[in-house]
């Protein structure tokens, strides 16, 4: 536990949330709030004291990178039901930073173009460059998850992308980027509720669509489908992280703390000047 903003925690984040050998995603509360010792005001003030950190810390590493001095960068993975708050972790926690330093990208269904390639191909070319945060709303996952419960790979086909994962994301690790995988976790009964809250709010039906509820008859092949996704990609070089994710607040309070927690571990600093700088002050003055 080491960002510094943030003083209400108990325990290590991290290592609450991270998923280990044994995990079983049924006994994770998704109404809980593991290792934060306080409630929803406080969350917001250790959340708007966060931002200040974070975009210092973003804000060095990307300096660094334009000038050839690092090649680190991170990558934030987020996945979880519809409605369980990716949308807003993007908005509250990494819409706080300088956006030239982010990258985004979201994965829907793959294109024609993308169908002709790997599963792959396409999520190594929204890779973050160096010095930037790079934010995946869904991501290579949706080709193990979606890809098993509606059955649109055979078998043998999803077994093999469990491997070409691990393998791919053990060498985005070490071209220099941290990952960070996080599944929003929220319930059944949650889910209804924010789906329920779009339909009776006209400025939230854009938000929502029918296929939403069809997905909820497969709740439980999707539970199943990522207790399968933890054991089999959860690895030391990109480990994922459940988050409890009925109380918003917590979740991107959580989330903010492990994205300081990488960039705290990468220590950026500010870049030397390439030139004299006492020179070019006199020679500004001289204008």
């Amino acid at each position: 536990m080491t960002a510094r903003s943030q003083t209400y925690w108990t325990g290590d984040v991290a290592e609450l949330l991270r998923v280990r050998e044994g995990f079983v995603l049924s006994s994770t509360d998704p109404g809980s709030t593991p290792g934060y010792g306080s409630d929803k005001q406080q969350a917001a003030a250790d959340l708007a004291a966060g931002v200040a950190e974070l975009d210092l810390l973003q804000e060095k590493l990307f300096a660094q990178s334009r000038v050839g001095a690092t090649d680190a960068s991170v990558l934030l993975v987020l996945q979880g039901m519809d409605s369980s708050g990716k949308g807003g972790i993007v908005r509250h926690v990494v819409g706080s930073v300088d956006p030239q330093g982010v990258s985004l990208a979201s994965f829907g269904a793959p294109t024609e173009e993308e169908r002709a390639h790997d599963f792959l191909w396409r999520i190594q070319r929204k890779l973050p460059p160096a010095g930037r945060i790079g934010v995946f709303d869904r991501s290579h996952y949706e080709d193990v998850l979606i890809g098993r419960v509606r059955e649109l790979a055979d078998p043998d086909e999803i077994e093999r992308r469990y491997e070409a994962i691990n393998e791919f994301e053990r060498q985005v690790a070490a071209s220099g980027t941290r990952i960070i995988k996080i599944m929003l976790h929220i319930s059944y009964a949650e889910q209804k509720a924010r789906l329920m809250e779009r339909l009776d709010r006209p400025e939230k039906h854009w938000k929502f669509t029918p296929s939403d509820v069809d997905e909820r008859t497969r709740w439980p092949h999707y539970m199943a489908a990522y207790q399968t996704v933890f054991e089999r990609t959860s690895t030391e070089h990109a480990p994922w992280y459940v988050v409890p994710a009925n109380r918003k607040w917590y979740a991107r309070l959580a989330i903010q703390h492990l994205l300081l927690e990488a960039l705290e571990n990468i220590d950026p600093q500010w870049p030397s000047a390439g030139y004299d700088v006492a020179l070019e002050r006199e020679r500004l003055a001289a204008t």
